[in-house]
């Protein structure tokens, strides 16, 4: 319940315009300290979650059992960690793509979902609680790749839920 109250004040913060990504370069030691915040902490948090989810428990696993035998006792960056993913998912999913939209871009996605019979439709754009005029950017470029995980009538949600990634503005 403490994990949800704090990501949800992190979503707030993250949902305004005056947001950063979780990943940026910088130029000073300012900038560093600036970075490490709770958003890029939370944020971070439920992003590995979600990967977490989407790969499967014991896949994500594998993949920081990679990442730490490759790096320990040394330096990493953030791409070190998504090879590591890269390499235990054979190809089968570009993980460094997926989560490079989530870390380099401010705020989340709104993903609408509208039912036609059986056609399911999706469409991904910004989400922004409150536009601060003097903080506006432009932010029609943003594109996440998203993974969804749905159910269907015929099973239940442990057992055999299935994934879709959108990885553009919309899908059917």
């Amino acid at each position: 319940e403490d994990f949800l109250t704090l990501i949800f004040k992190a979503m707030m913060k993250d949902a305004l315009n005056s947001s950063h990504p979780v990943s940026s370069a910088v130029q000073s030691s300012e900038q560093i300290e600036e970075m490490f915040d709770a958003l890029s902490y939370i944020k971070g948090a439920s992003l590995l979650l979600m990967l977490k989810h989407y790969l499967t428990k014991d896949v994500f696993q594998a993949g920081i059992e990679v990442y730490l035998r490759s790096h320990n006792y040394g330096s990493a960056q953030s791409d070190d960690l998504w090879d590591s993913m890269n390499e235990i998912t054979n190809g089968t999913l570009d993980v460094k793509k997926m989560m490079k939209t989530w870390i380099v871009h401010k705020g989340f996605p709104l993903v609408t979902v509208v039912r036609k019979g059986k056609i399911i439709s999706v469409q991904q754009e910004n989400f922004l609680y409150r536009v601060e005029p003097e903080n506006w950017t432009s932010d029609a470029s943003y594109l996440w790749h998203i993974p969804l995980t749905y159910i269907t009538n015929r099973c239940n949600f442990t057992h055999c839920s299935k994934a879709y990634l959108l990885d553009q503005k919309s899908g059917t």
